[in-house]
């Protein structure tokens, strides 16, 4: 639909990301476009409501559903309000109220727990220890075969990007990966869901000891086969993930969508040429002084600004800015030995031209071209996931012999 859902380019691309989300059970067409109907684009106070007053109300219903014993109803009502509070948290995360973003995300981690519980699903809840700080990352381990003696299958990473919740990455790789028989691991990694918000650990460059301890979780079970580990990195885990596998090397293929060589490209685009001079000379003082005053007129570009600063926990907008460009992976990429998928889409917003780069850095990766006449556009194709699945999984099927 080249028309949109809503003229804040922001929200119509939440819009896109929610329908498509239908897909895995994660949301309902007809609940999401009737809470943001009539939504005026400069409404962010009336955005949060919406979303944190249809997650609350299909929450209610699972929990109805729960007490009268309609395991399957309850499911698919926790999975859906886990989905919407996680737009709300997002939507809150652009203001400053510490206290109502991690209310609104304790509720969604909640529902989301409370999906698990009544799916029937054989999950495990791990905690993988984050190397160097003495901290664990919560993850979920979801098996295809829920009895005991469970046979050694491929096993899925999933890696999320840089504000995803991790109902998203269910939607975006962890069903479609159990469904076709793949053992799969979902995990909030730093600057991510519970990293973030509980234990103020914020966005890390070198992501390969964060893999590197996923995939020590994984090898030593019994379940999976250590030689057809997979992982997938969405978004900005398109950067994370090929950066890591520079220097961790067990993942026997990856998918990167879409390819990341320079997070910070997203964010310089959008500087004035005065600002990039006092960025480039280190002026920090005069820089932040610039950029508080222009945040007063911003309106809706000063929210965004503060909901992408969030994850990385940086002093003010230089610091900010100096952390965003050290996450620059072009030196490592030519070292990535894995088999490597990278989506190409058309119209991609945030890192055009990157996938392309990408791929021609890493030797013998793969690009895959999506595009609007297929209905599988724009940044990790919100309303094309059936496609994307079956060019994604079909090219892992031949790598992996699967």
């Amino acid at each position: 639909m080249r028309a949109g859902f809503s003229k804040n380019e922001d929200w119509d691309f939440e819009i896109r990301i929610a329908l498509g989300e239908a897909r895995s059970g994660a949301t309902d067409p007809g609940e999401v476009l009737a809470a943001v109907d009539g939504l005026r684009p400069g409404d962010a106070a009336g955005w949060l409501e919406a979303w944190t007053a249809l997650g609350h109300r299909v929450l209610d219903a699972a929990r109805a559903s729960l007490s009268a014993g309609r395991a399957t109803s309850a499911a698919s009502g926790f999975l859906r309000a886990a989905s919407y509070l996680a737009r709300a948290v997002n939507a809150a995360a652009e203001d400053d109220d510490e206290a109502r973003i991690l209310a609104l995300y304790r509720e969604h981690r909640e529902a989301w727990e409370a999906f698990l519980d009544a799916s029937g699903l054989a999950v495990e809840r791990l905690s993988i220890p984050l190397p160097g700080t003495g901290l664990d990352m919560p993850a979920w381990f979801v098996a295809v075969d829920a009895v005991e003696g469970r046979e050694r299958r491929p096993a899925m990473i999933g890696v999320n990007g840089s504000d995803g919740p991790i109902t998203s990455m269910w939607s975006a790789i962890g069903r479609p990966a159990h469904d076709r028989g793949y053992q799969v691991l979902l995990f909030d990694g730093p600057g991510q869901q519970s990293m973030l918000f509980e234990q103020r650990v914020p966005f890390v460059r070198d992501f390969a000891p964060v893999l590197g301890a996923v995939i020590d979780a994984l090898a030593a079970r019994p379940d999976v086969d250590p030689d057809r580990i997979a992982a997938y990195g969405i978004s900005q885990g398109g950067y994370w993930l090929p950066q890591a596998l520079a220097d961790e090397h067990r993942v026997a293929a990856a998918i990167a969508d879409p390819g990341v060589v320079d997070v910070a490209a997203s964010w310089m685009r959008h500087l004035p040429g005065s600002m990039r001079k006092l960025l480039e000379e280190g002026r920090q003082e005069a820089f932040d002084r610039e950029m508080g005053t222009a945040f007063r007129f911003m309106g809706e570009a000063a929210r965004t600004w503060r909901f992408r600063a969030r994850p990385f926990l940086a002093d003010g907008p230089f610091a900010t800015l100096r952390a965003v460009q050290a996450f620059d992976s072009r030196a490592a990429l030519p070292r990535v030995t894995t088999p490597l998928f990278v989506s190409d889409p058309e119209g991609e917003a945030f890192w055009p031209g990157q996938s392309a780069e990408l791929a021609a850095l890493v030797p013998g990766a793969t690009l895959v071209p999506f595009t609007a006449a297929e209905g599988a556009d724009l940044h990790c194709e919100p309303l094309g996931r059936a496609v994307f699945e079956q060019r994604a999984f079909d090219w892992l099927d031949g790598v992996l012999g699967g």
